[in-house]
């Protein structure tokens, strides 16, 4: 049901053989495929590679060997018309919103905005953009387009943040962790808006989460990393249903953890 409605196809990015080092391996050779259209997953213990792989999405990181073609261009072999080209159609929603402290909030979401469509567009139809990604993610323009990051709260910097990726109108959104350092609360409605969004613009989503119960209930597919290797991809039930005995030592770690998280809010 899900999936038709979502109006699922064929692949929209594809790492292949990706492999990073840094000290050590990060990334092992992964694996991966996420379809037009899908909501998908990626879970793992903190440290084996989940964002790294997300940031070789834009080139923002280098794998040592391997390809991520997006679209069916390549990231890296296809020259630098083709990158700018997959850029234009990535909106990325970094950790802890990453807002640039010496602009205010409309300054930031412009930022999203892709550079050749800055050339074209007036003044006034980028502020219409920047309120409208404002409104989508359930703030009020009015209040907030002027203000400093350093005058808002977590919730509203993540908020904004999220605004930033949508404001170019991408065909992906890159999640990276968007509901790191909040409360149970104010993560419960980030997952919400997350999955809003999500549906609200067709997008294809590839979101980095460490909330496991969270990412079951948005997702029509999870895969998990582990060792800086694939160990699982499949449905949410498949993941509930695993096991692989890797996959149901984290499954269960963290749903104890978050059961904690609920009955320290009650």
């Amino acid at each position: 049901m899900r999936a038709e409605r979502r109006g699922i196809g064929e692949p929209m990015i594809e790492y292949r053989g990706v492999y990073k080092a840094f000290d050590y391996p990060v990334l092992s050779g992964v694996d991966l495929t996420v379809n037009s259209g899908e909501m998908f997953a990626l879970f793992g213990p903190s440290g084996t590679g989940k964002s790294v792989l997300l940031k070789t999405t834009l080139a923002l990181v280098v794998p040592d060997r391997g390809d991520v073609r997006v679209d069916g261009e390549s990231v890296y072999y296809d020259g630098p018309d083709a990158l700018e080209r997959i850029r234009c159609k990535v909106g990325y929603v970094f950790q802890y919103a990453a807002l640039f402290d010496s602009l205010t909030v409309f300054e930031n979401i412009e930022m999203g905005i892709p550079e050749h469509d800055l050339r074209t567009l007036s003044q006034s139809e980028v502020l219409d953009r920047a309120w409208e990604a404002l409104e989508l993610v359930n703030l009020e323009p009015r209040q907030v387009l002027t203000k400093m990051p350093a005058e808002l709260s977590g919730g509203m910097k993540k908020r904004v943040g999220i605004a930033r990726a949508i404001v170019g109108r991408p065909e992906i959104l890159l999640w990276d962790e968007p509901t790191t350092g909040l409360d149970p609360v104010n993560t419960a409605a980030v997952e919400r808006l997350v999955k809003q969004l999500s549906d609200e613009l067709r997008v294809t989503s590839l979101l980095v989460t460490h909330d496991v119960i969270g990412g079951l209930e948005m997702c029509d597919r999870v895969a998990m990393l582990e060792g800086g290797e694939v160990r699982f991809v499949g449905t949410p039930d498949e993941f509930r249903q695993s096991d692989i005995p890797v996959v149901r030592a984290f499954a269960d770690r963290h749903a104890a953890h978050e059961a904690l998280d609920v009955l320290d809010v009650s």
